[in-house]
């Protein structure tokens, strides 16, 4: 029974109080895995319990049917062996061996439920030389997250957001990579649709972007059953907490069979897709070795020009295109700023490197793959505040149907949008030890409006696709104009601008300030007479 005090916590207080239990303990890597890995339990306890409820309706309180798991399994349901369920740690909570006993728990999980094999945290509680009295502290804290408190829709994937979302703020950059805004990632999935087929993401981190595909799929009244996920990740710790933040949710997924390199060891070799979704370190360095990778199917069509081995960005590209499907693949991700116009008459003109980006960047334009160009604002991004353009790749641009949308034909048109000065609404989150961040993010009618803009366009009720454009927000371009500007896809290079100060009108500004001006000086010529009068008044003459 909960106690007066503790109905009053909002569910951001008992979040933030299970972050607050291991505060000065391990390290953030090892405290993040502690938490997230006792709220899946929580949820996976409390979706066995119910269907363990359900089981016992059907066919009674048999133990051959109880102890099935296939019964579990069948309705996407981990079974729990007693000593691993939720129940047993609440009531365990302040023995001596607790951390033991979780971290047998994880391990047993995971042998019974083969698709968790390496998502769970292994041997860390017993590690974190937390005391008995702190672990009972923080399994309480988790033991309020309940349905019936919190009355949430998605209450599971509010609580993974807010710790996935919270250690990322807490984070340096390269622990922080793993998360993507949830805002940018529903814009991505409201422009790219993934009603059905494959959604792929070759860096996944923590699966933000299947989450959201779905989340699309469930607000547009779509069938989940026609999508699949696949994706990859290369970081050990972030590729378990994809499998544990999917798996809660009851997303399958294919993650590959390890973490690998997306480069150097594809984990869906040959396999085509018909979305990605992705946001890619941004500006990798040392993505490949000197001579590595140079005759891979996915960069050879672009040879002599080869992404750079100090940057990865048009790798990243390379690699998302040999995936898409060639009669509807279509990608949205997130790329640095720098990817627009490496090479385009930029400082690393003359650089191998730089070249290379621009040769690769004109033969991607020039076979007609690039849909759109977003910029977005700066600091909308939990460890770095660089600039960053959404970028949407299609392999179909001709006429068509599509979702119930009647779409024309935008062969050799690019689609520019500039959002860098939607930055008036901000979001403060609490980082550890309640320091603060101050983020930007979208809300519901600012994604709305994008859709429209790029729905708009894409339509056939756009006849004249040559003056479609609003100054300072977007504009629809010609290829042929693209190449007379060396290929540079920056949007404030098509984009009207306008210049505040060229729509003065100077003759009447300066008619206006010279009426100022004589209102000032018979003002003041007024104050100095009223003055001497008052002195005079006095019997003091000014001289």
């Amino acid at each position: 029974m909960a106690t007066k005090k503790e109905k009053e916590l909002t569910l951001e207080q008992v979040l933030w109080n299970c972050r607050v239990d291991l505060r000065g303990y391990g390290s953030f890597e090892k405290n993040r895995d502690a938490v997230i890995g006792l709220a899946f339990l929580k949820f996976a306890s409390d979706k066995f319990e119910k269907r363990r409820k359900e089981i016992i309706e059907e066919h009674g309180n048999v133990p051959a049917f109880l102890e099935k798991v296939s019964f579990y399994n069948s309705k996407n349901v981990y079974y729990l062996d007693e000593h691993c369920r939720w129940s047993y740690f609440v009531k365990e909570a302040g023995s001596n061996d607790i951390a033991v006993k979780l971290d047998k728990a994880m391990k047993d999980i995971e042998d019974k439920n083969p698709p968790l094999k390496g998502a769970l945290p292994q041997n860390i509680y017993a590690s974190l030389g937390v005391s008995k009295e702190k672990m009972k502290s923080l399994i309480d804290d988790v033991n309020m997250i309940n349905e019936e408190r919190f009355h949430e829709e998605d209450l599971i994937g509010r609580v993974y957001e807010y710790f996935l979302q919270n250690y990322a703020a807490s984070a340096s950059k390269d622990d922080g990579e793993f998360y993507t805004p949830a805002c940018v990632v529903q814009l991505i999935a409201e422009l790219i649709e993934p009603y059905d087929g494959i959604v792929y993401d070759p860096c996944c981190g923590s699966g933000g972007m299947f989450v959201q595909s779905m989340k699309f799929v469930d607000s547009h009244k779509g069938n989940r059953n026609k999508v699949t996920v696949m994706g990859q990740e290369s970081n050990p710790d972030t590729w378990r907490l994809a499998k544990m933040n999917l798996s809660i949710r009851g997303i399958a997924c294919d993650l590959g069979d390890k973490n690998a390199s997306t480069f150097t060891d594809d984990q869906h070799k040959d396999k085509t897709v018909q979305y990605i979704m992705a946001n890619p370190p941004f500006n990798l360095k040392n993505w490949r070795g000197e001579d590595e990778l140079l005759d891979d199917p996915r960069f050879k069509p672009y040879k002599p020009a080869m992404p750079p081995k100090a940057n990865a960005n048009y790798a990243w590209i390379l690699h998302m295109l040999s995936k898409l499907d060639v009669n509807r693949g279509i990608a949205g991700f997130l790329l640095a700023n720098g990817a627009l116009n490496a090479g385009s008459g930029s400082d690393d003109e003359d650089d191998e490197g730089g070249q290379a980006q621009y040769l690769i960047r004109k033969k991607i334009l020039e076979g007609d793959k690039v849909e759109a160009i977003i910029a977005l604002p700066r600091d909308m991004f939990y460890t770095t505040d660089i600039a960053v353009t959404l970028w949407i790749l299609n392999n179909n641009k001709k006429a068509g149907s599509l979702n119930g949308r009647n779409l024309r034909d935008r062969t050799g048109e690019v689609l520019f949008i500039d959002l860098r000065q939607w930055n008036e609404n901000i979001e403060e989150y609490t980082i550890d030890k309640g320091k603060k961040k101050k983020k930007t993010v979208f809300n519901e009618s600012q994604i709305e409006k994008v859709k429209e803009i790029y729905n708009n366009w894409q339509s056939v009720e756009c006849t004249n696709s040559d003056n479609y454009n609003e100054p300072e927000l977007y504009r629809s371009v010609k290829l042929s104009e693209i190449k007379k500007k060396n290929y540079t896809l920056i949007p404030s290079k098509y984009i009207e601008f306008i210049d505040q100060d060229l729509n003065i009108n100077f003759d009447e500004e300066m008619s206006r300030i010279q009426k100022e001006m004589i209102n000032i000086m018979k003002s003041e010529k007024e104050s100095q007479k009223l003055l001497e009068e008052s002195f005079k008044e006095i019997g003091y003459e000014i001289k």
